[in-house]
């Protein structure tokens, strides 16, 4: 066990540099930069004042160095945009995308799963033509589109929800006001990765229930819930594990796009404000935060493999 984290370590540190490096090279190398967005009518002379004071006037090479022996002491620098340092200015709207990310992942697994299952059980049904057609159109559609519908109809249309924020502009804040702004991003955000988690665990469910352990488990009289969930499903749901650690770099990008559409103060889409203004720390810090996140996902996903399936072993 040991020996597999310091190997994931490893591996985590050189992916992260590999992205870092990346990350800056590609956004240094935009056209533009934060002086000429600060006001394109500014003269050279005020261009090279702000870009002097930034410290983006420096040869490439000389940044990056800077950067990242800034970043070895955990020291992001300070957004341009917002003039706060970039971790504090990432603390203040994480909160909102866990919440969103979490209440999504959470409606696909209490969705796709159980349906999965009965699907399985049932090939050919009504609801397993149902829940495939219904899936494939999910997946086909934008999510800016279905944001875009959802809110025509739940919000101007029938008035049920509201259209946007994380709560009322002066109302009283309340967990029901929450609740209630929460609920249309959520199920926005959650309908592609649902509807990828539904069709490949309804596939792998019914491999598991033409197995002939399932038919030797009811021909010994075990009960059709135990037959569903401890042996069928259980077995099902080992390569469906990493279905559900690869939602967690999805729902971060549908995040930055559900965010901006419902005007959603979280972090994908202040990656998009970081990204449109040119303010390199913020941007080179949310995607750090964004690949630390995937490689801790993937090392969740391992944990949960030893879980499920016994045989699998850390050290092989």
């Amino acid at each position: 066990m040991a020996a597999f984290v310091l190997r994931r370590l490893g591996h985590a540190f050189l992916v992260l540099l590999l992205v870092a490096t990346v990350t800056f090279t590609i956004v240094h190398a935009a056209p533009g930069g934060p002086a000429l967005l600060a006001d394109p009518k500014l003269s050279i002379a005020e261009r090279d004042a702000i870009a002097q004071r930034l410290g983006v006037d420096r040869p490439l090479p000389v940044q990056y160095v800077r950067w990242l022996g800034a970043l070895a002491r955990g020291d992001l620098g300070n957004s341009f945009l917002y003039e706060t340092s970039t971790v504090s200015t990432i603390a203040q709207r994480l909160p909102n995308t866990l919440l969103l990310a979490g209440a999504a992942l959470l409606v696909s697994l209490l969705v796709a799963i159980p349906v999965a299952a009965w699907c399985a059980e049932r090939p050919g049904g009504w609801l397993d033509r149902l829940a495939g057609a219904v899936a494939l159109g999910a997946i086909s559609i934008p999510v800016f589109w279905l944001g875009i519908v959802a809110i025509l109809v739940f919000a101007v249309y029938l008035r049920l929800l509201p259209a946007g924020g994380v709560e009322t502009i002066g109302g009283d804040g309340s967990l029901r006001d929450r609740l209630a702004h929460l609920i249309l991003p959520t199920l926005v955000l959650a309908a592609a990765g649902t509807a990828e988690l539904l069709r490949y665990t309804r596939s792998s469910a019914r491999r598991q229930f033409a197995r002939p352990f399932v038919r030797t488990a009811r021909a010994k009289g075990v009960g059709e819930r135990a037959v569903r969930w401890r042996h069928a499903m259980r077995n099902a749901l080992v390569p469906v594990v990493t279905v559900i650690g690869l939602q967690l770099p999805r729902l971060v990008g549908g995040a930055a796009i559900t965010e901006t559409v419902f005007a959603w103060p979280g972090m994908g889409r202040l990656g998009i404000e970081a990204a449109l203004a040119r303010d390199y720390p913020l941007v080179m810090g949310i995607t750090l935060l964004v690949s630390g996140g995937v490689l801790l996902a993937s090392f969740l996903v391992d944990l949960a493999y030893l879980v499920l399936d016994p045989r699998i072993r850390l050290d092989a």
